[in-house]
């Protein structure tokens, strides 16, 4: 599809300060949408994203523009929101965009890499880095367009039914495990399974999957995996800062008036940075619990990271090398890494290294 119509995103700006267009006197058009997720609605921080979009979309249209949130399943399945949003059974969708690397390789970059990029080093590359620009343009080939609605921060190494303590451990292991991050681990002997977040708990405690990793320790706990697994594993090298996208079908979007376009660009700006601060806020109260609970939390050898790295180095160059899309979002995401990780060895890494004991 010829890429076209593309908007120029906006900078972020404070949630509570945003500035935006009164609606038009003459503006009395009524629209109502429908977002599917690929969340279920006990995860009440993804959800709770989706539906917080939602919210504040009907409030800053005062009602005429409305957006009603579909949990996985309910339209299609949890996996399935690219397709629902670029085939227009609905008109947007809430979701991770590495579970469609199947469609385009270079879509990882749009959540998170291995070894990759923070939180905070995510949002500056995509608001101010070119990076959302250059996920957008691969959007648009499936007749979508994307928005940061959501971030998790780094996130843990995941639950394991058995002590993982060297390589070997890990060879024959059956684990969910999504994205780059699954190449990786298969390559380290993994029986790499990707599974939506609501069928994870009954594998895990079923027995069908020996590990799993989700995301940290409020959604885990809410989940109950740590009823079917008692190892908890940091860091999570794969995900150290993974964006949450909201996609909206671009002939839809083109249609839609530019007072609600920027609405709905607010709404998934403001959702972005409300979910990380929530998940640091909840994270940090979940993990103790999890503790009580009679849980062991382990870190990862030095063995695993140091080869984890090296795997994935190589499973990015072998992408490059094997598509021309892939390889220009990489050359620059990777420019983008080595600036910013030489800027925040200095400011970030020194005060953690001191505070953080």
């Amino acid at each position: 599809m010829k890429r076209r119509h593309l908007i120029s995103y906006t900078t972020i700006a404070a949630t509570s300060a945003v500035a935006l267009p009164a609606l038009s006197q003459t503006e009395t058009q009524e629209i109502k949408w429908r977002m599917t997720t690929s969340w279920p609605k006990s995860l009440d921080t993804l959800f709770g994203g989706s539906q917080r979009i939602c919210d504040r979309v009907a409030d800053l249209s005062n009602g005429k523009f409305t957006i009603t949130p579909y949990q996985a399943g309910e339209i299609v399945g949890g996996l399935e929101v690219l397709d629902a949003v670029q085939q227009g059974t609905v008109e947007c969708g809430h979701t991770s965009s590495y579970y469609y690397r199947g469609k385009n390789p270079a879509l990882v970059f749009a959540t998170s890499v291995p070894f990759g990029l923070t939180a905070q080093q995510q949002n500056a590359w995509l608001y101010h880095g070119g990076g959302l620009e250059t996920i957008q343009k691969i959007y648009a080939d499936f007749n979508i367009i994307n928005f940061p609605a959501g971030n998790t921060g780094a996130q843990m190494g995941g639950w394991f039914r058995e002590e993982i303590r060297s390589l070997a451990d890990l060879n024959g292991l059956k684990m969910r495990i999504p994205g780059i991050g699954g190449d990786v681990m298969s390559k380290l002997g993994v029986n790499v399974q990707v599974l939506p977040s609501g069928e994870i708990y009954l594998a895990l405690e079923r027995g069908t999957i020996d590990a799993a990793e989700l995301s940290g320790p409020y959604d885990d706990e809410k989940l109950g995996f740590y009823k079917a697994a008692k190892y908890y594993y940091y860091p999570g090298w794969w995900e150290p800062g993974p964006t949450i996208d909201a996609l909206v079908n671009l002939d839809t979007w083109n249609k839609l008036p530019q007072e609600y376009q920027e609405i709905f660009q607010t709404a998934a700006t403001e959702v972005n940075l409300n979910m990380l601060a929530q998940y640091d806020t909840l994270n940090s109260e979940a993990l103790p619990r999890l503790i009580e609970k009679g849980v062991q939390l382990k870190a990862f050898t030095p063995e695993i990271m140091e080869v984890a790295q090296k795997f994935t180095l190589e499973i990015l160059e072998e992408n490059a090398s094997k598509d021309q899309g892939f390889k220009e979002v990489y050359e620059q995401w990777q420019k983008f890494r080595e600036q910013v990780f030489n800027w925040n060895k200095v400011n970030e890494l020194s005060f953690a290294q001191f505070s953080f004991v």
